[in-house]
């Protein structure tokens, strides 16, 4: 059966079966959006701009586990999509992007709207690929899609020149991809190295559990559990991968880092063994290298050989799928008893809780997260933007689900919380989603209130609008004498009449006692509404560890 290449990416996209497609479209794409036209079975999402179109793929792909996909022209289109797909890297989040090009003829030629985005997209991708030929497009796209999605996650790039759109092949589907050569998948550790693991743990007194976004990649969540409790060691779980191991659970300690919970930053300092499990060691996790888990042998369990030892030293290397290595691990490793190091944890987490002021009589942002937990149950979809509000919303809402939790973790991009709001409601459209904002972040891709009204879907945004950029101004008020420099920005928009603009919903809270119901009334609005809670200005996120301290240097703040 001949085809041109755009009937093959539609035919390609069927065979992935991928159902929302992300984009926006441009000269060298029309031929493809021609073909879009009459597929009604894929769902085109228009979002308003290309940024828009790659974090509500990404937010699409944590929210259900399934490859998010995202398109957009050449030149300029392709170069928005960036810092989507460099969000999606750094958080190992599956992606295929699709980016249209010039013809191969003037590939090289600086021809209008060309722009190698293959080569940009290099450091940042899983893999790229730039198609010379409609004869390989078949082979690529099935590629493209199972590198995204095994192993180690990522995003991959596919550019597809005008030219190869345009051409004619026969269609055939190839029955397993073609793979890269190097390119493994591991799943099961070697048992010799399981059992230097079983015999670290066996011999430790003092087990502490540190897991990553990898336990939710891979879906070992029950596996992590049995774990935990087997050894009766407490966990800890990063910004990532909240939800990976229940919030509520007694063995759960909080989230470890720089603003990270007292009790899990002095766990590292005073275990005799880490139990790593698909975590990195990022540096806000850590603190001071020096500092970091002083007393302990490192066990580091991941699915990408590169990561292991890349940020510390470690006394045993697991290298493989978190649920297959957990799986091997509870076949041999014995049940250990409560001791002294389990109580030693319970009073830290009962002496020296995450909290704040509750009777300033003002809005404080902490309690507007608490009154979204209590009255979401629990069960919502919270993404948020980067700052002080992602912090708010880690400490404050309680994680017992996975892909409840959809936040920037590595590249910190402002601007991300909304658009990914609009993917996991796609993804997930009878779950009740909330974008927790700041004032400044919300307004980095504000232009997705059009998709979301377009869309018909019902995310809520809640700003807490302090009219600062929060993060920046907290190290400014610690490390820098309160020289508010360009943090200070009380002209904003009045959130509510822009709400209206777009023809969404808009409240605006300024009183506690307003909160909860402003956040039932929201809930219950078939459509996208904008929260402005109007919260204390000067309000800073508390555990803090100063840049450059070690865990250890914990700071609570005074209340």
């Amino acid at each position: 059966m001949k085809l041109t290449g755009s009937d093959i990416f539609i035919e390609c996209l069927r065979k992935e079966k991928v159902e929302v497609l992300f984009g926006y479209p441009g000269g060298v794409v029309i031929p493809i959006f021609d073909k879009l036209y009459d597929a009604k079975d894929i769902r085109f999402v228009l979002t308003r701009h290309e940024q828009g179109a790659a974090h509500a793929a990404d937010g699409y792909a944590r929210a259900t586990g399934k490859t998010g996909v995202c398109l957009a022209t050449s030149g300029p289109g392709a170069t928005n999509l960036v810092t989507g797909i460099a969000t999606a890297y750094m958080d190992s989040i599956p992606m295929v992007a699709f980016t249209g090009q010039v013809p191969m003829s003037l590939i090289g030629t600086d021809a209008f709207q060309e722009a190698d985005i293959t080569g940009i997209t290099r450091p940042i991708t899983k893999h790229n690929f730039l198609i010379s030929d409609t004869s390989k497009m078949v082979d690529i796209i099935s590629e493209a899609f199972y590198i995204a999605s095994t192993g180690r996650p990522g995003p991959v790039l596919v550019d597809l020149p005008k030219d190869v759109s345009t051409g004619m092949i026969d269609f055939e589907w190839p029955e397993k991809p073609s793979i890269p050569k190097g390119y493994k998948v591991v799943k099961y550790a070697d048992p010799s190295v399981i059992k230097n693991a079983a015999d670290a743990i066996k011999a430790s007194k003092k087990p502490y559990i540190y897991t990553g976004g990898g336990i939710i990649i891979s879906g070992a969540g029950k596996e992590l559990v049995t774990f935990a409790e087997r050894i009766n060691a407490p966990v800890t779980t990063t910004l990532m991968g909240l939800g990976g191991f229940p919030g509520s659970h007694p063995l759960w300690v909080g989230m470890p880092g720089m603003h990270g919970t007292y009790t899990a930053n002095m766990a590292f300092t005073d275990c005799d063994l880490v139990i790593a499990i698909g975590a990195r060691f990022d540096d806000r996790v850590t603190g001071k290298i020096e500092g970091f888990a002083p007393n302990a042998k490192i066990i580091h369990i991941d699915t990408d050989p590169a990561a292991i030892a890349k940020n510390v030293k470690v006394d045993i290397a697991v290298v493989g799928d978190a649920k297959a290595i957990l799986e091997q691990l509870l076949e041999v490793v014995k049940k250990r008893d409560r001791n002294g190091w389990n109580d030693y944890i319970d009073e830290m987490k009962t002496s020296h809780p995450v909290t704040y002021d509750k009777k300033s009589g003002t809005i404080k942002p902490q309690y507007v997260v608490e009154q979204i937990y209590e009255a979401t149950k629990g069960d919502a979809i919270i993404t948020t933007e980067v700052g002080q509000n992602q912090m708010w919303a880690s400490l404050f809402y309680t994680y017992d689900k996975p892909r409840r939790f959809i936040s920037s973790g590595g590249l910190g991009t402002m601007g991300y919380g909304f658009p990914a709001a609009i993917g996991a409601q796609m993804g997930k459209p009878d779950a009740i989603v909330f974008d927790i904002a700041g004032d400044g972040s919300i307004q980095m891709n504000i232009q997705e209130m059009a998709t979301a009204v377009e869309q018909k879907l019902p995310v809520n945004i809640a700003i807490l609008n302090n009219k600062f950029l929060g993060m920046v101004r907290q190290w400014q008020e610690l490390f820098y004498g309160k020289r508010y420099s360009s943090t200070n920005i009380e002209l904003q928009p009045d959130f509510v009449k822009l709400a209206e603009a777009y023809g969404a919903h808009g409240i605006r809270v300024d009183k506690p006692e307003n909160v909860r119901s402003a956040i039932e009334e929201a809930i219950s609005i078939k459509g996208p509404v904008i929260l402005d809670f109007i919260v204390d200005r000067e309000e800073n996120v508390w555990p803090m560890v100063a840049p450059g301290a070690a865990l250890s240097e914990v700071m609570e703040g005074l209340f």
